[in-house]
């Protein structure tokens, strides 16, 4: 009962941000197309697991 408002819950810090229904999909593009292009570097790998 006490965070079925997003709204509220939103002031109290508890989620970043409220998305409204008509704005879902526009959102969800952005959010696609930024991550699109990212190149996702890891660390060489020093140490292996031998199997014993």
């Amino acid at each position: 009962d006490r965070f079925a408002n997003p709204f509220v819950a939103a002031g109290l810090g508890y989620i970043d941000d409220v998305i409204m229904p008509h704005g879902t999909r526009r959102r969800l593009i952005r959010a696609l197309r930024t991550l699109k292009g990212k190149v996702q570097e890891n660390p060489w790998k020093k140490h292996d697991n031998i199997p014993l």
